[in-house]
């Protein structure tokens, strides 16, 4: 068997993989498609192996290329940053690190998580990505993110995590609203009122945890809007369209138009959780992972 195979053809294959198009393919490389029919050819030639079934102009992966696929998309995508990092280290820096996180994270954990980690490693360059839970999980599968925070019970087989904040939820209501602070005795009183929720894309564990407590106050709630985003919630109880309920470290005290009510007295918590793949090799994450543990 001869492995005259280089980069270039490892490449090529997914792109074909991916598109199972070699027109599509082609033009995704900016190469011809005569030229990329012969690097896959060239490619099939040198490793003895048959990668796509051609006929009546579909594409078809054989089941060794269905294998090769999914090995070489983990592998490659590891050799990329491999090679990034090194291209960092000459630029004087120490690595990049990226990370995934819902708009909860962003009040305390992630600022002062990079904030402790900057002191010890002044020289990483940080991305940032706002994402639901889903997203995350598909970022860290396919190491297009380093580390997530999600509102999850469960992971994926592949990934791991450790919970870095358990919270108490908050009652959101419009301040000029009857029941505040001062005369709120149960979620019960609030059973007629529309409620606005985060979405159950946004994380199924984390909806069944809030359906749980309106079913332990004896009612089921009239949803009247969904949405993934904190700001959109705020802004729709503001303006009168119903109330919610949120983790508490969603708290906004600059917003002069709507209370926070802590629900100290239900039973019910959130996680909040640092999740990342554990086939991940950057070597920045490993010490971000020694800080949060």
């Amino acid at each position: 068997m001869s492995y005259q195979i280089e980069l270039r053809h490892l490449k090529y294959f997914l792109a074909v993989a991916e598109t199972l198009h070699f027109r599509k393919a082609a033009e995704k490389l900016f190469i011809s498609q005569p030229g990329l029919s012969r690097q896959i050819k060239d490619m099939e030639d040198g490793l003895e192996v048959k990668l796509f079934d051609r006929h009546n102009r579909q594409v078809k992966l054989t089941s060794a290329g269905i294998y090769l696929k999914e090995e070489l998309s983990k592998n490659l995508k590891s050799l990329d940053g491999i090679l990034n990092h090194a291209k960092l280290l000459e630029d004087g820096k120490e690595g990049q690190l990226n990370l995934g996180y819902v708009g909860s994270a962003m009040q305390h954990i992630i600022p002062d998580l990079l904030l402790k980690f900057t002191k010890s490693h002044p020289n990483i360059l940080y991305s940032l990505k706002e994402m639901d839970n889903k997203k995350q999980i598909e970022g860290l599968m396919s190491q297009d993110i380093d580390i997530g925070f999600v509102r999850l019970e469960r992971v994926p087989k592949g990934l791991m995590s450790v919970p870095v904040l358990k919270e108490p939820f908050c009652l959101v209501l419009p301040k000029d609203h009857a029941i505040n602070s001062s005369n709120f005795k149960s979620l019960g009183q609030l059973q007629h009122e529309h409620f606005i929720l985060f979405d159950p894309e946004y994380s199924s564990s984390y909806y069944e945890v809030v359906m749980e407590i309106f079913h332990d106050s004896g009612f089921s709630p009239l949803v009247s809007h969904n949405t993934i985003h904190a700001d959109s919630i705020y802004k729709l109880v503001e303006n009168n369209f119903g109330i919610s309920i949120v983790p508490k470290s969603l708290q906004n005290p600059s917003i002069s138009s709507i209370e926070f009510i802590e629900l100290h007295n239900i039973k019910q918590r959130t996680v909040l959780s640092a999740v990342w793949n554990q086939n991940n090799r950057n070597p920045i994450l490993n010490h971000v992972l020694s800080l949060i543990k």
